[in-house]
């Protein structure tokens, strides 16, 4: 017997918005809950039909697989299928012959899950998809992505974008989420302090930190060690997230400064990840499996102090547990800065009240940073609007 969804009062609206248009932008902020929305949905869908296609899009391989995973919580007796190039237990490939073939000989009702770079492959093998869900569907927008968007917007009986980001164009040069043709309307939208009041995220807290400035190349690494250190002495934190403005400054950052050694001393564990380095952990590489497994459970260990540092893996859609901080060392558009925010205003332990968004100020890129940090937090939090990204040429 599977298990039942119980809906908060705005997953409940947005899935009524839903049964209620075939396709349509559900905007609800992070840590809002919004795959809940797409499962119960997804659920009901598939329930009242003799034979039904679902498919789940994720900007990233391992946002797919977390889906996946949450959504086979709740799911039973469906086909599953991923496609996308990362390493699955699932029946996997990115041939368009091969996914057509599964589609036609697997069980009636099916769930796949995709990526957006893999999406093309899916429009190419040309199957019937009744239901479509988008997440972090910011993403769709892109040039290699918008294609195979439009092209389901327009073939799938069901079609919904989840966001809590959106991005709009002012240029009818670039696609944007404006577009209501491909996109349609807005027909939920969540604002932020009412989930805040209602206890289901927390409010976040800016604190942007003035520190001297030093010009000397030489010595840049020891002032991104120490600028670090301070910001973490200074505010008592456990569980940091760390928004490097490269992989370039994460590696200079461990290897030709005390950092490491002076996170071992106060008692932290130090992990970091990119694209180029893999994950690493305490000096050691490990693959990607073993460091999400280990950043979850120091994350729900209260007892467990570690700093996490990345570029942009960690920013958006990936659930973290515990992280109680994140300190921004460059400057991003509303939407990385938004999806930053959305790791640490997820509720947590028991002594946490807040989502603490550090700013350490020391040149001109922490400038700019602390006043895109401040803008976003007024946009979502104080006006209750979305962080909307545009593009204006």
């Amino acid at each position: 017997m599977r298990p039942v969804i119980q809906l908060r009062p705005h997953q409940q609206d947005a899935l009524t918005a839903m049964l209620a248009h075939d396709k349509g932008q559900v905007i609800v902020p992070t840590g809002g809950g919004k795959t809940m929305c797409m499962i119960k949905d997804s659920q009901e869908y598939l329930d009242a039909c003799d034979r039904g296609i679902v498919v789940v899009v994720a900007p990233r391989i391992l946002l797919a697989e977390q889906l996946s995973a949450e959504f086979l919580e709740f799911h039973t007796e469906v086909a599953v299928m991923h496609v996308h190039s990362g390493e699955t237990h699932h029946f996997s490939s990115t041939r368009p012959a091969i996914i057509r073939n599964w589609s036609q000989q697997a069980y009636r009702k099916q769930l796949i899950f995709t990526t957006y770079h893999s999406l093309p492959r899916l429009m190419e093998a040309d199957i019937n998809v009744d239901c479509i869900y988008f997440d972090e569907a910011h993403n769709s927008v892109q040039r290699n992505f918008f294609p195979a968007t439009e092209h389901f917007s327009s073939t799938a009986t069901r079609c919904y974008f989840f966001t809590a980001t959106p991005k709009h164009s002012l240029t009818v040069s670039k696609p944007g989420m404006n577009d209501p043709e491909v996109y349609g309307n807005v027909i939920c939208n969540v604002p932020a302090p009412k989930l805040v009041e209602e206890g289901y995220i927390l409010p976040p807290k800016v604190v942007v930190k003035q520190l001297d400035m030093v010009q000397d190349k030489q010595m840049i690494a020891d002032r991104d060690s120490q600028n670090l250190l301070d910001t973490i002495d200074d505010n008592n934190l456990s569980k940091i997230l760390i928004c490097a403005r490269s992989t370039k400054q994460i590696v200079k950052l461990l290897s030709e400064s005390d950092f490491r050694k002076e996170l071992a001393e106060r008692g932290y564990s130090c992990m970091y990840i990119t694209a180029k380095t893999g994950g690493v952990i305490d000096g050691q590489k490990v693959n990607r499996e073993v460091f999400f497994d280990t950043l979850n459970a120091w994350g729900k260990d209260p007892s467990k102090k570690f700093v996490v540092l990345h570029h942009s893996i960690l920013s958006e859609g990936i659930n973290v547990s515990g992280l109680e901080a994140v300190l921004f060392m460059r400057n991003m558009d509303y939407i990385g800065i938004s999806q930053s925010i959305g790791r640490v205003i997820r509720l947590g332990g028991s002594q946490k009240t807040f989502g603490l968004v550090c700013v350490p100020v020391y040149d001109k890129v922490g400038i700019s940073t602390a006043k895109s940090v401040q803008a976003v937090v007024d946009t979502v939090f104080n006006q209750g609007m979305p962080a909307v990204s545009v593009v204006r040429r």
